[in-house]
């Protein structure tokens, strides 16, 4: 086991330093001049030589990139251009609201998305296969955000029950985990959560129905076992593979939320990260992408640190 996670932590090195090499040069790669929105348009020759070196943008750009990479090995990330601010505090702030958010959307899609793969499984090829494998067709195929629209026309301006945009009261983008906080959360996790549903579905129906075909399963049953101890079986052989498609989800549920976030108006990354974008903030655009790609690759080393625990034969492999 130990073998395994010092293998397993020694792949994540390169990989992370790949993300901060893509992370650097896809911003660059995008059309225009990030000062142009905060200069002023009479501004002087001089006053833009004054503006780019503040930023490094005077540099080559591998001196930029080594002087980014060395400074965000320290936790600075630069000031964002728009605000003045530290990108750190920033991107920090945004993800605590985006983790509420992935971890709400998480406790309804997986745990649906596991259940109806089970009874699907159970009952393939019946219409109560095919009425689940419909709804989780159509969970992946819907726009997500074309989704929050709706569930917001529906819950928020028609019957008015629920709150449409925000992460509280008055504006406030500090959680808390009362009543009055959760309203605003349950859209977007609603809404969030069903495309992960969806694809956790159709991989559990699959498992479960081809499981449930073979050899194995007919001779548990010759032996006299119930259905529970059968079903137990059937658990432990799904669960790796699950465990992973659920480790890419989240990932997904983390750094793919931007639509929902700006549907939404949830102070999370995805609305930092689109705010950015328009606003053309270099230093914030790097940073939260830099922060939403090593959280998709940490999740991933976190699942495949797990994955011995529920299959001995990685272990042994």
């Amino acid at each position: 086991m130990l073998a395994y996670t010092l293998r397993r932590l020694a792949y994540v090195i390169p990989v992370a330093f790949g993300v901060t090499v893509i992370c650097f040069l896809l911003v660059h790669i995008a059309p225009g001049d990030p000062l142009t929105a905060v200069m002023p348009i009479d501004a002087t020759a001089e006053q833009q030589a004054e503006m780019m070196a503040e930023y490094g943008f005077d540099k080559p750009l591998p001196v930029q990139y080594v002087v980014w990479l060395g400074n965000a090995l320290t936790g600075n990330l630069g000031a964002s251009i728009a605000t003045g601010r530290p990108v750190a505090s920033e991107v920090m702030r945004a993800v605590g609201n985006t983790l509420i958010l992935a971890v709400a959307a998480s406790m309804i899609g997986f745990p649906l998305g596991v259940l109806f793969g089970f009874i699907a499984g159970y009952f393939k090829d019946t219409l109560v296969d095919r009425a689940v494998t419909a709804v989780a067709i159509t969970g992946v195929s819907i726009p997500n955000y074309w989704l929050g629209i709706v569930l917001v026309v529906i819950f928020s301006v028609k019957l008015g029950w629920l709150p449409s945009v925000g992460a509280g009261p008055g504006g406030s983008t500090a959680w808390h985990w009362d009543f009055e906080h959760l309203r605003y959360i349950i859209l977007p996790a609603v809404t969030l959560s069903v495309v992960p549903m969806g694809i956790v579905t159709r991989t559990v129906r699959a498992l479960v129905g081809d499981l449930l075909s073979q050899d194995f399963i007919d001779a548990l049953k010759a032996k006299g076992l119930g259905g529970a101890q059968i079903l137990k079986h059937v658990v432990k052989n799904v669960t790796p593979t699950t465990l992973s498609v659920v480790g890419l989800q989240l990932g997904y549920l983390l750094g793919g939320s931007i639509l929902i976030e700006t549907v939404f108006n949830w102070p999370g990354t995805g609305f930092l990260l689109s705010n950015a974008i328009f606003q053309r903030d270099l230093p914030l655009l790097q940073g939260t992408i830099l922060v939403l790609a090593l959280f998709f690759v940490f999740a991933n080393l976190i699942v495949d640190l797990a994955q011995p625990l529920v299959d001995p034969r990685i272990k042994r492999g």
